[in-house]
C-alpha cells in the first residue's frame, strides 16, 4: 500500500475528507508558474483543488480546455525547396549569379551556361551534404509517457498520458515512465531514475516533504518529473505541470529560443568571401571605368572584359572543394568512432578551446560499480568496471578468495538477498532491471562467484520491509535449513551500525566498535563513494518485518563503497587536451562533493573546487564569465545553468564543445559550437540536439576526433593556398590586357573551365592529406585568425605574378611568332594548369622541402589528380567538341614543352623561397606555418 505523507497519514475516509474541505473552499487557479516543491501537500492539493476520488469527467475536459493537453507543440519542419533556395544565400554565389546576368544580356551564351553550371554545382553539393534537419524537440517528446494510471471518478483507470490536467490524481509503479510533473502526496519505497533531467547517477529516493525554494531539481525529494523513470516501489501524486509547464516542457521551450552556432570556420569563410566580393567588385569597375573612359574602349567590350575579370577572381571551387574536404573527414571520424551530424562539426572540433563536459555517461561510465568493502578489519578492493562480472577482490594487490573469509562471504549473501535488482546476459552485454546501486551488488557478489538464482533457492525469502527514506533501510526475512529464518539489512550507514550490536570478523563475532565503523564510512564517503551498510542476525520464520521490531540485535557485516566510476579511458584523454591546449571542464547535475571527488581524478579541478548550481543562479552575466574561466567544476546545474555556462565561456571568445548524454544537456548541447552526445546510453533529445555523436560513448574519442579536426583545417587552409594564386595570376593577366589595351589572353569561359577542373582534381588532392605529426601538440588557433596570415599573402602574391608573367609572356610570344589568336590563348591556358600542377607538389608541405620521396610520392592521391587533370587538358585541347565550346586548338609537342617550362619555374622559385624563409626564420621542418 502507498503511504500518505506528513499530514496525510490516516485513513482514506480522512484523506477524503480532506481534499473534500479543500475542494469546498475558494481555490485560487492554478499559476503558470509554482514552486511546488516547496508546497506541504495539503497546500498544493488546496491550489489545484484536486479530490482523493479524482476529477470527473466534465471537470477534466474544462481543465483541459484551460491548460491544454499535455504534450509538446510540433515545430513545422522546413520543406525540401526553402532548404535549396536557402543554398544560394552565399556571396560567392551571388556573384556568380551576377555575372551570369551580364552575359545573358550580351548574349554570350557559353559563358552564361558555364557560369551558371557553376552555381548549380556548388548548390547541390551543399544541398545533399547539410543532412537531416535538427529533430530535438522531436526526441523529447518521444519521452513523454504514452499512458498514465489515474483515479477518475473513484475509479482507477488508464488514459493517454496526453489527456492528463493539473489536478489529476496518478499512481506510479516501478517501470512507469512518470507522465506529468507531479507532487507527490505518497510514497512507498519510491524511487525514480532521474538522470536525464539531473546528471545524478543514482535514482532519488521519494519523500513528500517540502524542500527549500532553491533547492536544485536533484534535491526535490517531494517532486516526480516528467519522462523520469519508477525504477523501485509505488507512489501517488496530483499534477502539477502539463505539457510546455513541465520541466521537460521547459527544456524544449530553451531549444526553441536557441540558433545553433555557426562554426569558426564559417565565420572565416563568411569573412573572407565578403573581403574577397568587395575586391572583386571594386578590381572588375575599375576595370571597366579604366577601359571606357581613359582608354576609349566600347562598353559592350569593357563589361566582357570586366566580366571576364570577376571570373578569374571569383574562386568557384572553394564552396564544392570545402564541401569535399569536410565529407572526408566525416568518413575518418566515423572509423574513430565519431559520427558527424552537421558537416561543418568536422572542422570545428578543430578549433575548440574548452570542453565542457557532462559527468555521467561521459567521463563516468553510468555504470554503478562496487569499488570498496570495509569487512574483519581489512578493506577490500573490488577490480572491474561496470556490470560484467568481471575483476578481482584483493587486498593490498593479494586476491581474496570469498569462500575462505566468512565475513566476506556472509557480506556479499547480504548483498545479494536483500536485493531486488536484476542482472542480465544478452548476446555478452551485461544489463541490470531495477536500481543500479542493487545491481552493483549483484555484480560484486558474482565476481566471488556468488549466483542469485543459487542464494535464493538455498534462502527463500518469506518476506519483505522496502527502503523508504524515511527508514534508511531495507530489510528481508529467509528461510535457512533446520527451521530457523535470517533476518538481512542493508542501507544507511548511521542507522545500521545504530542497529548492531555486534560485528563480524573471520573468527567470530565481537562486540560492535561503532566508532571505527562511522570512521571507516566518512572515509569511505570522502573519496566519492555512495556508502551502503549490510548486516544481519538471526530471527524466526514467523516473524514479520515491521521497522518498530527489528531490534538492535544484528551484527555489523561490511560497508560497501559504490561509484559511477570514471571511464578506464578519460583521464588520458583529458591529458592529452591539455596537451593540445584545450581545457576540459566537468559540469554535472552530481552532488558538489562527488563531482569534486571526479574533478580532482581527472586533473580538472582542485577537491572543494565546485560551485554549485545555486551559485551560479545567483551571478550575474559579467560575475559568472570570470568563475566559467577561472573555475573547470560545476555541480548541481540545471539545464538553464549548463546553457548559461557556455554562453558565458562564448561570450569571452572561447569555442566551446559541450558533451552530454541526458535530456538536460540537450540546450547547451546546441548552444555550443560544437555538440558532441552519447551514442550508447545517450538520449535521443540529445543526439538530435548535437553536431557529432560518439558510437562508443568514450570521452577518449573526443580527442581522436580533434585530431582529425585540426587535420581537416590545416587540409582547407592548404587547398586556398593552393587555389586563390590561380585565381590572381587569371585576374592579373585580365588586367594587364586592359592596362596595356592587348587582345584578352583569356576568355570568360576559359577562366572557369580552368578553375572548376584544377579545383576538381588537383585540389581534391589536398582534402587527402594526412595529418601532420605536431597536430595534437599545438595550442588552439585564436577564433578570431583570419584564414590568411601576412605569410600565406605573400605566397599568394608571388605565385600569382609567376604563373600570370608566364601566361602573359606565353601568350604574346605565341602571337609574335605569328600564331592564331585561339592558339596563343590554348597555350596560355595550359600553362597556367601546368603550373598549378607543379605548384600542387609545392603545396604539399607549406615550408618542408618536398623535393624527396615522401614530398613526391607520398600522397598517391596527388598523383592520381595530376593524371586526371592533365586527361581534361587532353580532352581541351584535342576534342573537337570542347574546340568548339571553349574556342581552343589542338597543340604540338614543342608547344606543350614551353608550358611545363613554365610550371618547372614555379616549382623552382617556390621550392627557393622555402628554403630560404626555413634558413632565416630557423622554422622546424613540417611546422605548418611560420609566425605572422
Amino acid at each position: 500500500m502507498t503511504l500518505p505523507c506528513g499530514q496525510w497519514q490516516e485513513e482514506h475516509a480522512g484523506m477524503g475528507a480532506i481534499f473534500s474541505a479543500a475542494r469546498s473552499r475558494e481555490t485560487e487557479p492554478v499559476p503558470a508558474e509554482v514552486a511546488w516543491h516547496t508546497l506541504a501537500v495539503e497546500d498544493a492539493v488546496r491550489r489545484l483543488d484536486a479530490d482523493l476520488d479524482g476529477l470527473t469527467d466534465g471537470e477534466v475536459q474544462r481543465r483541459r480546455a484551460d491548460f491544454g493537453w499535455n504534450r509538446l507543440e510540433v515545430a513545422k519542419p522546413q520543406s525540401a525547396v526553402w532548404r535549396l533556395l536557402r543554398q544560394f544565400h552565399n556571396v560567392l554565389i551571388y556573384l556568380m549569379c551576377a555575372a551570369a546576368a551580364v552575359t545573358a544580356v550580351l548574349e554570350h551564351w557559353i559563358d552564361t551556361i558555364v557560369l551558371l553550371a557553376a552555381v548549380v554545382i556548388n548548390v547541390v553539393i551543399a544541398y545533399i551534404q547539410e543532412g537531416k534537419a535538427e529533430a530535438a524537440m522531436d526526441a523529447i517528446r518521444a519521452m513523454l509517457s504514452p499512458h498514465a494510471t489515474v483515479i477518475r471518478d473513484g475509479r482507477v483507470v488508464d488514459v493517454d498520458a496526453a489527456e492528463l490536467v493539473p489536478g489529476d490524481l496518478v499512481k506510479l509503479a516501478p517501470g512507469d515512465r512518470v507522465p506529468a510533473d507531479l507532487r507527490l502526496t505518497g510514497v512507498d519505497g519510491l524511487r525514480v531514475e532521474e538522470a536525464m533531467l539531473t546528471g545524478e547517477s543514482v535514482p532519488v529516493d521519494k519523500a513528500c516533504d517540502p524542500v527549500g525554494a532553491e533547492s536544485p531539481i536533484a534535491e526535490r525529494v517531494g517532486m516526480a518529473y516528467s519522462g523520469t523513470l519508477v525504477v523501485h516501489g509505488q507512489g501517488t501524486g496530483v499534477v502539477v505541470g502539463t505539457g510546455a509547464h513541465t520541466e521537460l516542457g521547459q527544456i524544449d521551450r530553451l531549444l526553441t529560443g536557441i540558433s545553433s552556432s555557426a562554426t569558426p570556420l564559417l565565420r572565416q569563410i563568411s569573412r573572407f568571401g565578403r573581403i574577397l566580393a568587395a575586391v572583386i567588385v571594386a578590381l572588375s569597375a575599375a576595370t571597366y571605368a579604366v577601359g571606357v573612359l581613359w582608354r576609349g574602349q566600347t562598353v559592350s567590350e569593357m563589361f566582357m572584359m570586366a566580366v571576364a575579370l570577376a571570373a578569374s577572381a571569383i574562386p568557384e571551387g572553394l564552396p564544392a572543394i570545402m564541401t569535399v574536404t569536410l565529407a572526408i573527414g566525416v568518413q575518418r571520424m566515423s572509423r574513430r568512432n565519431a559520427i558527424v551530424r552537421r558537416l561543418p562539426a568536422v572542422e570545428a572540433l578543430g578549433s575548440v578551446t574548452v570542453i565542457c563536459s557532462d559527468k555521467t555517461g561521459t567521463l563516468t561510465s553510468n555504470e554503478m560499480t562496487v569499488q570498496r568493502i570495509v569487512c574483519a578489519g581489512h578493506t577490500i578492493d573490488v577490480g572491474g568496471v561496470g556490470y560484467a562480472p568481471v575483476g578481482d577482490l584483493s587486498i593490498d594487490g593479494r586476491t581474496v578468495d570469498a569462500s575462505r573469509n566468512p565475513a566476506l562471504l556472509d557480506a556479499l549473501r547480504v548483498g545479494v538477498l536483500c536485493n531486488d535488482a536484476a542482472l542480465h546476459e544478452v548476446d555478452g552485454a551485461w544489463t541490470i532491471a531495477g536500481d543500479p546501486t542493487e545491481a552493483a551488488l549483484l555484480v560484486v557478489a558474482a565476481k566471488a562467484d556468488l549466483l542469485r538464482d543459487r542464494l535464493q533457492a538455498e534462502f527463500p525469502r518469506s518476506a519483505t520491509l522496502p527502503f523508504a527514506s524515511e527508514n534508511r533501510i531495507m530489510a528481508t526475512l529467509h528461510i535457512i535449513r533446520g527451521g530457523d529464518a535470517l533476518i538481512l539489512v542493508k542501507g544507511a550507514p548511521e542507522r545500521v551500525v545504530d542497529m548492531c550490536r555486534w560485528q563480524r570478523g573471520n573468527d567470530g563475532e565481537h562486540v560492535i566498535d561503532r566508532e571505527h565503523w562511522r570512521q571507516m564510512a566518512a572515509e569511505t564517503a570522502a573519496q566519492g563513494l555512495r556508502v551502503l551498510a549490510l548486516a544481519q542476525r538471526r530471527g524466526t520464520p514467523d516473524e514479520t518485518l515491521e521497522i518498530g521490531d527489528l531490534g538492535d540485535g544484528f551484527t555489523m557485516l561490511a560497508l560497501v563503497g559504490i561509484i559511477d566510476p570514471l571511464r578506464p579511458e578519460a583521464v588520458a584523454a583529458v591529458q592529452e587536451c591539455h596537451r593540445a591546449g584545450i581545457r576540459v571542464k566537468m559540469i554535472t547535475g552530481d552532488h558538489a562533493a562527488t563531482a569534486a571527488e571526479i574533478g580532482a581524478q581527472l586533473g580538472i579541478g582542485r577537491d572543494g573546487d565546485a560551485v554549485t548550481g545555486a551559485q551560479i543562479a545567483a551571478m550575474d552575466d559579467a560575475a559568472l564569465r570570470v568563475v566559467a574561466h577561472e573555475r573547470n567544476v560545476f555541480a548541481r546545474t540545471s539545464p538553464e545553468h549548463k546553457l548559461r555556462l557556455v554562453r558565458a565561456l562564448q561570450a569571452t571568445g572561447e569555442v566551446v564543445a559541450m558533451t552530454g548524454d541526458g535530456v538536460n544537456d540537450a540546450p547547451a548541447l546546441k548552444k555550443a559550437d560544437i555538440g558532441v552526445a552519447m551514442g550508447g546510453k545517450g538520449t535521443e533529445a540529445a543526439k538530435e540536439s548535437s553536431d557529432i555523436v560518439l558510437a562508443d560513448d568514450n570521452f577518449a574519442t573526443i580527442a581522436a576526433a580533434v585530431s582529425e579536426g585540426r587535420t581537416v583545417y590545416d587540409n582547407i587552409r592548404k587547398f586556398i593556398l593552393f587555389m586563390l594564386p590561380t585565381n590572381g595570376g587569371e585576374a592579373l593577366v585580365v588586367m594587364a590586357a586592359i592596362v596595356f589595351q592587348i587582345t584578352l589572353p583569356l576568355t570568360p569561359a576559359q577562366v572557369l573551365w580552368i578553375n572548376l577542373a584544377t579545383s576538381s582534381t588537383l585540389g581534391l588532392a589536398l582534402a587527402f592529406e594526412p595529418r601532420e605529426n605536431d597536430v595534437m601538440s599545438r595550442r588552439p588557433r585564436p577564433p578570431s585568425e583570419s584564414l590568411l596570415s601576412r605569410y600565406f599573402m605573400w605566397r599568394v602574391v608571388m605565385v600569382s605574378v609567376l604563373m600570370a608573367g608566364g601566361a602573359l609572356t606565353m601568350f604574346l610570344w605565341e602571337l609574335r611568332l605569328g600564331t592564331s589568336v585561339e592558339t596563343a590563348r590554348t597555350m596560355a591556358v595550359n600553362a597556367i594548369v601546368v603550373a598549378e600542377m607543379f605548384y600542387l607538389l609545392n603545396n604539399r608541405f607549406l615550408l618542408e622541402p618536398v623535393l624527396n620521396r615522401i614530398g613526391l610520392f607520398g600522397n598517391k592521391i596527388a598523383l592520381a589528380t595530376v593524371v586526371a587533370c592533365a586527361t581534361l587538358q587532353l580532352a581541351f585541347t584535342y576534342a573537337p567538341p570542347m574546340n568548339a565550346f571553349f574556342g581552343s586548338t589542338p597543340l604540338g609537342h614543342v608547344e606543350w614543352l614551353k608550358a611545363a617550362g613554365v610550371g618547372a619555374l614555379v616549382f623552382a622559385v617556390v621550392e627557393t623561397e622555402k628554403y630560404m624563409v626555413r634558413r632565416l626564420r630557423r622554422t622546424p621542418a613540417r611546422q605548418p606555418e611560420p609566425a605572422a
